[in-house]
């Protein structure tokens, strides 16, 4: 039998728990992982791209534990009703090869990515920051906000979107919770005297959200929405050697903001801050960029993250999918049963 999560269960997990206390944790636990990054095995994803979107592959193993996730991202799929990412996973034991846990990952990546932008900010944000700007508020803003207040205190919001719907939807989803939120007339409005701006724009194009007039001395740009080849969100001349971060950079040369700039452009990845071998923010004024992709390592710590907090609980069910004959080479038995034919 294999663990299972599915999406009642992971729901249900996150409403009983809270994501604030979800959030937490998994900044701790990928805090841990990003520590010992050099453990894991690292690749750029597998993707199959087509004119409407992507399917993706991420794989990574640190040796003990094995994980996978499937996503996919159609930014046209919210005008057929459908989600715009989706995303399920697999959790695996490297000495035998068995899968441990299946889980949905399209709530679960949401909270991966929320929690990596914010372990970054915590490295490379001013400490005392009390505002983001929130670009694009589709599905991974709310999870942002909460993330960001939960770990660093931002409860002031300044947000725009081009689209008057999913804005509402924000503050709906939001105020009641205690946000202040004020919505912006244009993506510079929003910036704006913002401490942390970050961007989660959906549409596949080499698109300029912030341009380089707009930013301002001592800013974090938490740039998220650019994941796949062909889409950015930042002007180019924003990205100053010595200031831009990445998770892997052969993945993020490939579908980041560093498409933009030549092959040799120098970026520091962010577990190398993280364990103290290189700087993060230098100085007050620095302006510092977060050129996030999303890597498998995060969703393998999900993934190890989930396990550990369902295991033994009503959150989890165990499903029949690895065969188990009686006589581990007897297949065929397992599949004729009684009726299995009789050699002459």
């Amino acid at each position: 039998m294999v663990l299972f999560a599915g999406v009642t269960d992971v729901v249900k997990w996150v409403q009983a728990t809270s994501l604030e206390t979800i959030l937490e944790g998994m900044v701790e636990y990928l805090e841990a992982d990003f520590r010992r990054w050099p453990a894991f095995e690292k690749a750029p994803r597998v993707a199959s791209h087509s004119d409407v979107g992507v399917i993706e592959l991420m794989p990574t193993s640190d040796g003990e534990l094995y994980a996978f996730k499937y996503v996919n991202g159609h930014p046209a799929n919210p005008l057929r009703g459908l989600q715009t990412v989706t995303a399920f996973g697999v959790l695996a034991d490297v000495a035998s090869g068995y899968p441990l846990l299946v889980a949905e990952m399209t709530v679960l990546t949401a909270l991966r990515t929320a929690a990596t932008s914010v372990l970054a900010a915590k490295y490379l944000a001013r400490p005392d920051a009390t505002t983001m700007a929130l670009i694009g508020t589709g599905t991974q803003a709310e999870f942002q906000a909460i993330a960001f207040r939960t770990v660093l205190g931002i409860n002031t919001l300044r947000v725009f979107d081009t689209d008057p719907a999913a804005v509402a939807k924000l503050r709906r989803n939001l105020e009641p919770l205690g946000f202040e939120i004020h919505t912006a007339a244009s993506a510079a409005e929003a910036v704006d005297g913002a401490h942390i701006v970050t961007t989660c724009t959906a549409d596949k194009a080499n698109a300029t959200i912030v341009t380089a007039d707009m930013v301002q001395p001592g800013q974090h740009l938490n740039a998220i929405g650019g994941d796949c080849p062909g889409k950015t969100e930042l002007d180019a001349t924003i990205l100053v050697p010595g200031s831009v971060f990445v998770e892997f950079t052969p993945q993020t040369r490939i579908e980041g903001e560093l498409q933009q700039v030549s092959p040799d452009f120098p970026v520091t990845e962010l577990w190398n801050v993280i364990t103290g071998d290189a700087a993060g923010r230098s100085s007050r004024d620095q302006i510092t960029v977060f050129d996030s992709v999303g890597f498998a390592i995060e969703d393998f710590t999900m993934l190890r993250y989930l396990r550990d907090s369902i295991v033994g609980t009503a959150f989890a069910r165990d499903i029949d999918l690895v065969v188990d004959p009686d006589d581990p080479k007897d297949l065929f038995g397992l599949v004729a049963g009684s009726n299995a034919p009789v050699p002459a």
